[in-house]
């Protein structure tokens, strides 16, 4: 599938692209975000295995160009993924996986990450994200954190920083990268 926002390449053929971490330093005022109407569940990933948790990543991230994990190898994934501070949990729709979240609480106290969360191309539009977020930052805040980050980038859905700012969190720093997308693909 092609990446949905490719940017124009420098003079050098790199992308530029814009990183955005955003923090949230209270649980957040409880929103009215209706369950899905349709069957659903949300699973913590026990265990999860290299191979599912490569068809998640790349199902959810292929069309933005999330690139970061498939550069790790298998041994490095695995490692991060029987990390007792790494906790992944998949929204099944009608018994289908449809999206994931990635919690990191390496920082705990201090901060819990979403270090990945995205739905998956199929399952756009069904209003299933602002569902989906909502529950991962309760399950983030279950621990009483001192704050929960994520960040996002300008290669991401549109919808994502702004979704990120409507359930409280603010950008705290920007980072400029460059890119080779005939590396990163």
């Amino acid at each position: 599938m092609p990446i949905k926002r490719k940017p124009e390449p420098n003079q050098d053929g790199l992308w530029p692209v814009t990183i955005t971490y955003l923090k949230m330093l209270e649980k957040p005022t409880l929103q009215a975000i209706p369950a899905p109407a349709i069957p659903h569940s949300i699973q913590k990933a026990e265990k999860s295995t290299v191979s599912f948790y490569r068809f998640l990543y790349d199902a959810v991230g292929r069309d933005w160009a999330w690139t970061d994990r498939k550069k790790l190898t298998d041994d490095e994934l695995k490692d991060i993924l029987e990390d007792k501070d790494t906790e992944v949990y998949v929204l099944y729709i009608r018994g289908v996986p449809a999206g994931y979240a990635e919690l990191n609480f390496r920082e705990f106290p201090g901060a819990v990450d979403l270090a990945y969360f995205g739905i998956m191309p199929e399952f756009i539009g069904m209003k299933l994200g602002p569902y989906f977020l909502d529950w991962a930052i309760k399950q983030a805040w279950l621990r009483n954190p001192d704050s929960v980050t994520v960040n996002t980038c300008t290669l991401d859905h549109p919808k994502a920083l702004p979704l990120y700012q409507r359930f409280g969190y603010f950008p705290y720093r920007q980072r400029e990268v460059l890119i080779d997308p005939v590396e990163d693909e």
